[in-house]
């Protein structure tokens, strides 16, 4: 699995998720029950911002909070480009070192499945696609602890076992398949 191609799929996931949202919508509900979407598009900024600090070592200046959606179509060009301009081999996570291949495996879950997120917020059913939900799979299957639960991750929702493996990400990230409205 190539981490640079997982992130770049998953952010042209999440940017066509993120395509329809208006200043209007900001205080939808989510699968996320803690946020609304504005808060869930802030998370998603900071996340990206996270990224990139680890790919260049430096910071961007932040977006005004009153465009999120534009904010975070502009921080996931910023993303892209510093993977592409070849990211450092390792960044340091407080005083630990993390390869950057696991960083951009692990962000690409966290951006994918918040692009679900915000597509269910906005009303537009919009599956990840399976093939990058399968990969995407083995990625939080590795990262994702039983202690995680409850704190970062709701608990595991039970779906089939022959379920499409969109299906089997979002039930193993507490999930399901579907948002009531």
């Amino acid at each position: 699995m190539n981490s640079g191609e997982l992130l770049e799929r998953s952010l042209a996931y999440a940017l066509g998720s993120v395509a329809e949202v208006g200043p209007a919508g900001l205080g939808r509900d989510t699968p996320c029950a803690e946020w609304d979407l504005g808060e869930l598009l802030d998370h998603l900024d900071d996340s990206l911002e996270a990224l990139y600090e680890g790919l260049t070592g430096g910071r961007i200046e932040l977006f005004p909070r009153a465009d999120r959606a534009c904010g975070f179509r502009t921080r996931a060009c910023a993303v892209l480009g510093a993977w592409a301009a070849g990211p450092p081999p390792s960044t340091l996570v407080g005083e630990r070192p993390l390869d950057v291949r696991v960083m951009g495996a692990v962000g690409a879950v966290e951006i994918a499945v918040h692009g679900w997120d915000v597509a269910q917020a906005c009303g537009r059913p919009r599956p990840i696609p399976v093939a990058l939900a399968a990969e995407l799979l083995s990625v939080a299957r590795c990262v994702v602890a039983e202690e995680d639960r409850g704190v970062r991750f709701a608990a595991p929702v039970v779906v089939p076992p022959r379920a499409r493996a969109d299906v089997r990400l979002l039930g193993f990230l507490g999930r399901r398949d579907s948002f009531p409205r």
